[in-house]
C-alpha cells in the first residue's frame, strides 16, 4: 500500500529516464536503499517525459540472483549487486484532449524490474555498471489509471488521451556503462569520462560524455581507506547520444497495433543532454537534487527539461 501511494504521488507532478548508476550517485556500503524520482514540475513544464521513479536496493544476498551471470563485472571482489523497480511515463502537451495530438509525443508508460551490478578496477581507475531490465510498455504499466486517479483527487484536468497510448509490448533491455577517472585533486575536484550502451526493445542507443564533481567527496576510484563520513558536492554531466530505437516514440518491436506513433524518419538520431545537481551524504544518509535538459527527441518536438530528487540510506 505504501509503495502504491508513493507511485501514485508521482503523477502530482510531471519528468526523464532515471540514471541511478552514475559514479557521482555512488553510496558507500554493502547495503542501501534509495528512492529516485524525476519530474518536470521542478522546471515549471508539463509535457514529454511526464514522470519517473525508481526503488533501488543493494545487498550482499543479491549476489545469488541467477540473472547476475549475464552482467558484466570488473571482478567479483569489488562488485555490488542490486535490484530496482522502475516506472516511466510520457504524455503530449495537451493531455486533456481525447484526440490524437499529431506532431506531438504519444502517450506511453513502461514498468520494469531491473537486476544490476556495479564494480570497479581501482588500479586502472575504471568503474563499470551493467543492468538487465524486464518489463512491459503499454496499458499494462497502469499509466492511465495512476494519472487519472491523481487528477481526480487534486481537481486537475482529466487526462483523456491515454486511449491512444503505445500498446502492450515486452520490455527486454540491457545496459552497460563504463567510467574512467582522468583527474582527482585532493578529493575536491574530480573529472571522469564515460560511455553507455543501451540495447533492447524499449531503448537502443549509445552515449558518450563526461562528468565533473566539485566539493568534498570520497574518491571511489581508489583503493585507499576512506575516512570522511560527510560529503557535499555539485556535479555537471554533459552527454551526446546516438539513437537507434525509442519504443516510447515508435511503439514496441512486436506489437505494431498502435493508434499513433512517431515515424522512424522523424526521430532525432542525435540528442544532447545536460545534467547537474547537488549531493549531500552522511555515513548513513543520501540526499540529492538534480536538474536535466535534453534537446528535441523528434523533429516536431520541443526540448525537454525536468528536475528530481533522490533519498537513500544504508543499513
Amino acid at each position: 500500500m505504501v509503495i502504491y501511494l508513493c507511485c501514485l504521488s508521482t503523477f502530482l507532478l510531471s519528468a526523464q529516464k532515471i540514471n541511478h548508476l552514475a559514479s557521482f550517485r555512488n553510496i558507500e556500503g554493502e547495503r542501501y536503499f534509495r528512492f529516485n524520482y524525476d519530474n518536470d514540475f521542478f522546471t515549471a513544464t508539463d509535457e514529454n517525459y511526464t514522470q519517473g521513479y525508481n526503488f533501488e536496493l543493494v545487498a550482499p544476498a543479491l549476489r545469488k540472483n541467477p540473472l547476475n551471470f549475464i552482467l558484466i563485472k570488473a571482478n567479483q571482489q569489488n562488485t555490488r549487486y542490486g535490484v530496482a523497480l522502475e516506472h516511466i511515463g510520457f504524455t503530449p502537451n495537451e493531455y486533456d484532449l481525447p484526440e490524437i495530438q499529431f506532431g506531438d509525443r504519444p502517450f506511453a508508460a513502461a514498468i520494469m524490474l531491473r537486476s544490476f551490478a556495479i564494480s570497479k578496477n581501482t588500479v586502472k581507475q575504471i568503474r563499470f555498471h551493467s543492468a538487465l531490465s524486464l518489463g512491459l510498455i503499454g496499458p499494462g504499466a497502469f499509466g492511465k489509471e495512476m494519472q487519472t486517479e491523481i487528477h481526480e483527487i487534486t481537481g486537475n484536468k482529466t487526462p483523456l488521451g491515454w486511449r491512444n497510448q503505445i500498446q502492450n509490448d515486452v520490455v527486454l533491455n540491457y545496459n552497460f556503462g563504463i567510467e574512467k577517472q582522468l583527474l582527482n585533486l585532493n578529493d575536491i575536484i574530480g573529472f571522469q569520462i564515460q560511455s553507455n550502451l543501451e540495447i533492447g526493445t524499449l531503448f537502443t542507443n549509445i552515449s558518450v560524455g563526461s562528468n565533473i564533481i566539485i566539493g568534498k567527496f570520497q574518491n571511489l576510484f581508489t583503493s585507499k581507506a576512506q575516512h570522511s563520513t560527510f560529503q557535499i558536492y555539485v556535479y555537471a554531466k554533459p552527454s551526446v547520444s546516438l539513437i537507434g530505437y525509442d519504443a516510447t516514440l515508435q511503439g514496441g518491436l512486436i506489437n505494431r497495433d498502435n493508434a499513433y506513433t512517431i515515424s522512424a524518419g522523424d526521430v532525432e538520431r542525435l540528442t544532447f543532454q545536460y545534467d547537474f545537481g547537488l549531493v549531500l551524504q552522511t555515513k548513513t544518509l543520501y540526499f540529492e537534487y538534480t536538474r536535466s535538459r535534453i534537446s528535441p527527441e523528434f523533429q516536431s518536438g520541443p526540448s525537454a527539461k525536468w528536475g528530481g530528487f533522490r533519498v537513500g540510506f544504508t543499513f
